[in-house]
Parts: structure tokens; sequence; C-alpha cells
């Protein structure tokens, strides 16, 4: 499937009032870069002269310019066509890996893919609100793939991708979110953003969930397999948003509420990011 890109909406500033894969083995995060992008230009605003003494609480923000990648994990028809999503496909580092896999669900069989999804779409929706660019790679989630391999190479021309997972672990005890970046192999300077990129994540979303201890105190981990960040020409990061069969998490995940929170969480994440 080609991924599509969305229209570049005409520019809104918007008043951001934002709080705050399968089981993986985590490596301790490197440091993240000094440097930054040019960060997105606030907004002035329209209050009158006497109210401008007066500090406002949450500052507008424009994204006008900035083109943001984002991939809802799996799709909704991977599971019905398995001979698909099994074949090899290049996996960034001169190795293969699956094309791509169903994903996992919560004890109530709710699927990982309807929540990726669900997400991404509030995501997209913040985003475009704020005046970027957005590109996705599907556009539906009744769909097979696309591959892990086009997961990397669709955000080629966009400024970092976003890729929303929840976590499966076999026991319904851990809890939390982890953020996955590649180990290094790719350019230095991708190596580096995607590191801060990861960072600035696992900040926000800490301000409204858990990080999951297992991966350490900022709940980051480095991987070399996966090939959707292998593949990525930008700086990338996998997020696994939260673990399905943890009850208590399960319950935010499938409610629309808990979807939004971690959509903002998200945007809060790509605007520290900028």
């Amino acid at each position: 499937m080609s991924p599509r890109r969305s229209a570049l909406v005409p520019l809104l500033c918007v008043v951001l009032t934002l709080p705050g894969l399968t089981g993986c083995n985590a490596r301790p995060p490197s440091q993240p870069a000094a440097s930054t992008p040019a960060e997105p230009e606030a907004m002035p605003s329209s209050t009158s002269p006497a109210a401008q003494d007066t500090p406002t609480t949450d500052p507008a923000v424009d994204l006008s310019g900035r083109t943001i990648a984002i991939d809802p994990g799996h799709n909704g028809g991977n599971a019905s066509h398995p001979n698909k999503i099994a074949r090899p496909v290049p996996d960034g580092r001169g190795g293969t890996k699956a094309c791509n896999t169903t994903g996992t669900a919560t004890d109530t069989d709710y699927p990982e893919t309807d929540f990726n999804w669900g997400v991404a779409q509030k995501l997209e929706r913040e985003l475009e609100d704020a005046g970027a660019e957005v590109v996705m790679s599907r556009d539906d989630n009744t769909g097979v793939g696309p591959c892990v391999d086009e997961r990397g190479t669709f955000a080629d021309d966009a400024d970092l991708m976003v890729s929303i997972h929840a976590n499966g672990s076999e026991s319904a005890t851990p809890k939390g979110f982890h953020v996955i970046v590649a180990e290094p192999g790719s350019s230095e300077a991708v190596e580096d953003d995607s590191n801060r990129l990861a960072d600035a994540m696992s900040k926000a979303l800490a301000d409204q969930f858990t990080p999951n201890s297992a991966y350490g105190k900022n709940a980051i981990s480095r991987r070399p397999d996966l090939a959707g960040l292998n593949n990525a020409s930008v700086p990338a990061v996998i997020v696994e948003c939260g673990e399905m069969r943890n009850p208590d998490e399960a319950e935010t995940m499938e409610s629309k509420s808990g979807q939004q929170k971690y959509a903002e969480a998200l945007m809060q994440g790509i605007v520290d990011w900028y």
C-alpha cells in the first residue's frame, strides 16, 4: 500500500493544553545531543493592551512548514493474510525481517491495531490543527501492511517519524510505556536527533503515564533489530504506549479519552523535540 500524504491545512494557532511492540531487551540510553533544531514560533497574543501584563499559561504553537510522519503499527487486515505478512523484507542492516505481524491485544480481545489507529488519527488532527503537514504509513485500519521496510522509507521527506504501538507482555503485571530507538548504525546526525526525540517522548509521556521500569529510569530501549527504525533516514522512534495485558492500562487504551491523552502526550513530545 502506498502511503498517503495529508494536504497541508491552512495555518491555525491552537492553544495546546497538553497533559504532561512486544517485550524487548533494553540497553542503557545514551545522552542526547546538545544541539537542537529551531523551536516552533509562538504566535502573538490577541489580548488588549490592558491585559498584556497578565501572563498567559499556554503559548500558541505554530508548526507550519513542519512535516511529521506517523506510523500506526501493524494493520487490521494482517491476521487474514499470514503468508503475505510473513514474507522476508530488508531489515536495514543487511539481513531480512518478516514483512509485518498482527500485533497484540488486551485480555478482552481489543486489538492493538485499533488502538494504534485511534491514537494516530487523533495525533494527526492535533498536528494539522497546529499547521503541520502529516504523512501516514497507512490510510485505513482494514488493509494489509505495508511491510516494515516501507514503514521506514515512507518518512524520507518528513522531519521525523513516530511509530505508535502497544506492548503485549505475557504477564498482566508489567505496566507503563517505553520508547524504542535504533542502536547506532546510521548517520551520526540521525542517531543524535533520534536520541533527542526518544528523550522528548519519554519526558512528555511521563507527565501523564507510567514509565516501564524494566527499561530504565527514562524507559528508553535501544535495539538493532527493528526494520522500521533501521530503514528510516530521518529521526525516528517507536513508542510502546503501554502494556495491553495490564488491566488498568488496557482500560485506558480501549477508551477514546485515553487515546486522546496518548495523542496529546505524543504531540507534546514532538513540539518539545522541535
